[in-house]
């Protein structure tokens, strides 16, 4: 699918951003006045890159996330991908970038409660026009690496919330994507599978070519990051 894609985003430039935001601005109106969610924030990720972004409740780090994943549109600012300004693409296109370049893992874990684990999974693959005799290999190789091998066909409304979030993270990361936006991976986990989740964070980078950024107030996740940002009133710096 990615080969289909090569005319919006190209790998050619190797010093080029992956991410770049300049002047992000969201704003909605409740009714009696401008609420400013975000204030023109500027963000630099390279690829190989783990940023965690951090600060309290209502600051706007779920509302970045969604504006990099293309779930909603800023009031004001620029948003490239190697180079490319993601937010001028049509529907058309957003939609097809975020299927085959951005892997999300959210708060909530959004799994189909009546499918299997393997369907869950395969549904992405399905949506990324992956051949079916590929997907069995790649959910299988997924699922091992969040230790959810024994689950492969179980319903989800089966699982523990805890298992449920391992499968949502693999679930975002069935497709290989390029980036990973992940909004509190680990708060459902115990140590032990946040810490198994990290350590795949850290192999998806190991190669160089993408980028996880992760909202989090763990301080333990931000501390295995590369880089932290603190985002405060909707103003981002990095710390």
């Amino acid at each position: 699918m990615r080969s289909a894609m090569n005319n919006i985003l190209s790998y050619e430039e190797e010093n080029i951003l992956l991410i770049q935001v300049s002047g992000l601005t969201h704003a909605y109106d409740n009714g009696t006045g401008p609420i400013v969610v975000l204030r023109e924030v500027s963000l630099g990720i390279r690829r190989g890159e783990m940023v965690a972004i951090m600060g309290p409740s209502g600051s706007g780090k779920s509302t970045l996330l969604s504006i990099l994943g293309l779930l909603m549109s800023p009031t004001a600012g620029s948003y490239t991908v190697l180079g490319r300004d993601v937010l001028k693409f049509d529907r058309s296109s957003q939609a097809t970038f975020r299927r085959t370049y951005v892997g999300f893992v959210f708060q909530r874990c959004n799994l189909i409660d009546t499918c299997s684990v393997y369907e869950n999974l395969e549904f992405p693959l399905i949506y990324a026009g992956v051949k079916r005799s590929e997907r069995p290999e790649r959910i299988q190789d997924v699922l091992a690496r969040v230790n959810m091998s024994h689950r492969l066909h179980h319903r989800a409304n089966q699982l523990s919330g805890g298992e449920q979030q391992r499968v949502a993270i693999a679930r975002a990361l069935v497709n290989n994507p390029l980036i990973v936006l992940a909004d509190e991976p680990t708060g459902q986990l115990d140590r032990m599978h946040g810490e198994l989740v990290m350590d795949h964070f850290e192999q998806i980078m190991s190669d160089g070519d993408k980028a996880v950024l992760i909202v989090t107030h763990d301080a333990q996740v931000a501390s295995r990051c590369t880089r932290v940002c603190l985002i405060e009133d909707g103003v981002l710096k990095s710390i």
